[in-house]
Parts: structure tokens; sequence; C-alpha cells
């Protein structure tokens, strides 16, 4: 998320990323069949960030022109594995365990959202100003 886009670093942890949220989603399923009922909740946040980071890996593996897809869906993903650690495991941590436990669900979001925003709206600046560039 940090390195230059379309960078090879920025590709292959891109793979990286996309395979480990399937085997996290995974191992949550299979995890979440042991104790059913108190993981419930973790399965759905599970499921937003592995069916995100899918579309995102496959809309960029189409190439599809234009990225704002790729980086909301990729960055949902991310959000929704955040909100299913913090709705694990924030009660337990310092600090955190002084929150309600609602703020668990909704604070990823709260802070995410603005920042996928922000890389959505500099991409398309970044991009208006290199077609500009281009132009006589």
């Amino acid at each position: 998320m940090f390195s230059r886009k379309g960078s090879g670093r920025h590709v292959v942890s891109g793979r990286f990323y996309f395979g480990a949220i399937l085997i996290v989603f995974a191992s949550a399923c299979a995890m979440s069949a042991f104790r059913w009922p108190a993981d419930l909740p973790l399965v759905a946040p599970g499921a937003v960030a592995a069916v995100a980071a899918t579309y995102g890996f496959i809309y960029r593996r189409l190439h599809r022109p234009g990225d704002a897809p790729h980086i909301i869906a990729m960055g949902v993903s991310y959000v929704a594995m955040l909100t299913a650690f913090y709705v694990d495991n924030g009660p337990h941590l310092p600090i955190w365990q002084l929150l309600p436990s609602w703020l668990f669900w909704f604070l990823p979001a709260i802070i995410g959202t603005p920042l996928i925003m922000r890389a959505v709206l500099r991409h398309r600046r970044m991009r208006s100003e290199r077609a500009a560039a281009r132009t006589p």
C-alpha cells in the first residue's frame, strides 16, 4: 500500500496480501466451527475482506482502465480485517479495553474510509496531472 503503484514491489506485495487474506479467512471459518456461536460475528467481516480482496485482485488482473475500484476494494478488505481483529482482540488490548465494545465495530471504518477516499482522489489527481503533461 505504501510502495509505488505498478512497481514490482507493489505487485508482489499485493499478491502476498491477497493470498494471506484468503488463508486468514479460511482459518477463521475453520476456527469458528469449533466455537460457533461466539465466533459467528467474526466470519462476516472475514467474508467481506475476502470478497473485497478478490474483487480488487481480479479487477486489476483484467487491466481495466482506472484504479478507483481496485483501491476501494483493497481498502475495504483491509478495514474489514482490522474490524475482525479489533472485535476479537480489542477487549484484551491495553487502552482499547477502555473503549466501549461497539466502537470496535466502527472505529476501523471511521479511520479507514477517509484514508481510502484520500488515496482515490490522490490517484485521480496524479493521473490527470500526467495526462495534462502529455498533451501539447
